[in-house]
């Protein structure tokens, strides 16, 4: 693949980016192609349909901002509670750099299948992060014994939820280390057993 396909699917991500950030719910192909400064061909070339655009764009975002650093300590993690931690640190400390991507995608997610495809992918990809926390948890032998592993899942991926975040961080004013802290103390006290 030459340089100049590189740079050019490299803009388009890039301007798809910054037109979701801009919070309009109706960023279509031929917008996203103007304001790159290509060819809705060109842009097809690329990105065959508008779903791959936007997950592609979501997944770039993750590569620009380095997630699988920022996740190196909780899956290099030694214990179950340490991997858990560390992953609401990574997770939460993310959220605040993407939530207007979030918010984007959200919006427009009732109305557009591509848009809920993508905030999906993301989701799942932080659902596969509770999974890993969770697994290591019971691996250690401190699950609840009340609790699943697919329950502990289900309930670590509501705790870290985009929407609570919001509501503790933005509209109840807590820092997001109080955010953090708090979250790690609920965590353990609702996945874990006091052995």
């Amino acid at each position: 693949m030459s340089s100049n396909r590189i740079n050019t699917k490299t803009r388009i991500l890039e301007v798809t980016w910054k037109l979701l950030e801009s919070g309009n719910k109706a960023i279509r192909m031929a917008d996203i192609a103007k304001v790159a400064g290509v060819s809705r061909q060109a842009l097809y070339l690329h990105f065959p349909n508008r779903a791959e655009l936007l997950v592609a764009t979501t997944r770039h975002i993750d590569t620009v901002k380095n997630v699988d650093k920022r996740l190196a300590r909780s899956r290099s993690a030694s214990s179950g509670v340490e991997r858990l931690q560390a992953f609401i640190e990574a997770w939460g400390g993310y959220i605040s750099e993407i939530h207007g991507i979030s918010v984007a995608l959200r919006a427009m997610r009732d109305t557009d299948n591509e848009a809920a495809a993508a905030w999906e992918d993301r989701m799942q990809a932080v659902r596969q992060g509770c999974e890993a926390a969770v697994r290591a948890i019971s691996e250690d032998g401190y699950l609840k014994e009340e609790l699943t592993e697919v329950m502990g899942v289900d309930l670590l991926w509501t705790l870290v939820s985009v929407e609570n975040w919001e509501r503790l961080v933005l509209e109840c004013g807590w820092s997001q280390s109080d955010y953090e802290q708090t979250l790690k103390q609920i965590s353990i006290a609702t996945l874990m057993s006091r052995k």
